[in-house]
């Protein structure tokens, strides 16, 4: 059975990056998109929504993209959703410490367009925990 990737959460407290990733992600990925500010929002949203996917901004007032991420994992129905961070820190130490602390793979900001969607391809079709034929 082939899995395909459609649905994405993505949580950014940026309004104009929030605009610019969401068409992105709508007409250069053909993904269903739902756009939230935090990571309240995130835990609130997961479960109506059921994303495929979650893309979280690392840095985000009040709950940051690793707290975000821990009480995602201790979420029983969102437990098994890949999470991509997405961050404009991109020094080594610190991308090792997000990849360790459970997330499916890291974006690097800024990015290209056609870079976001490749990659989120990419992390997709490499996560093991999606069937695929």
């Amino acid at each position: 059975m082939k899995r395909s990737l459609t649905r994405i959460l993505y949580a950014d407290d940026e309004p104009l990056l929030r605009k610019v990733t969401q068409a992105t992600l709508e007409k250069m990925g053909g993904f269903t998109v739902c756009v939230v500010s935090s990571g309240q929002g995130v835990l609130d949203t997961v479960d109506s929504f059921a994303p495929d996917l979650i893309l979280l901004d690392v840095m985000m007032p009040e709950m940051d993209g690793p707290t975000t991420l821990n009480l995602l994992r201790q979420k029983p129905s969102a437990a098994h959703i890949p999470v991509v961070f997405l961050t404009a820190k991109a020094q080594a130490s610190e991308i090792h410490h997000l990849l360790d602390s459970g997330a499916t793979g890291l974006i690097t900001k800024p990015f290209e367009p056609h870079a976001l969607v490749e990659n989120l391809l990419g992390i997709w079709r490499d996560f093991p925990g999606v069937p695929h034929e």
